[in-house]
């Protein structure tokens, strides 16, 4: 049975997409821990991080690495946190996000009901800082 994260890499799902290529996808979360915070998922459905190949985990967190870069500069945080749960959906996912303290790290203080326009404000920011650093062929235009 698909996932909820492969329906929307399949765009059955909307998603607030940042970057695409040919091992993974990133998206903005509806559930953002702070502005900015996305998914690098797989296209592989795989439940636990534990049963990847290192060679995608090391895919997934260089790709989280160039996302936090760019969180860093088009959010102004002093660092991009990463965290790898694997509780909220069955299909493994890295947990990118601007971060501003070690309170950032608390799930329990994520908004779950966060404003559609900053999502979208929060996407197109991060696509251009990805752009800007020279990601393009990665980008999607939204």
């Amino acid at each position: 049975m698909s996932t909820l994260f492969t329906h929307i890499i399949d765009g059955d799902i909307p998603g607030r997409f940042v970057w695409k290529d040919e091992m993974c996808v990133s998206f903005l979360t509806i559930a953002p821990l702070t502005d900015g915070h996305v998914l690098v998922v797989p296209r592989q459905e795989i439940d636990k991080w534990t049963d990847a190949t290192p060679e995608l985990m090391a895919h997934l967190t260089g790709v989280a690495q160039i996302i936090g870069v760019a969180q860093v500069s088009a959010f102004n945080a002093p660092r991009a946190g990463l965290i790898i749960a694997g509780f909220e959906v069955d299909h493994l996912h890295v947990h990118v996000f601007p971060a501003y303290s070690l309170e950032d790290f608390d799930f329990r203080a994520v908004d779950n009901n966060p404003q559609p326009d900053v999502l979208d404000s929060s996407a197109e920011k991060l696509r251009e800082a990805l752009r800007s650093a020279g990601h393009n062929e990665f980008v999607p235009e939204s």
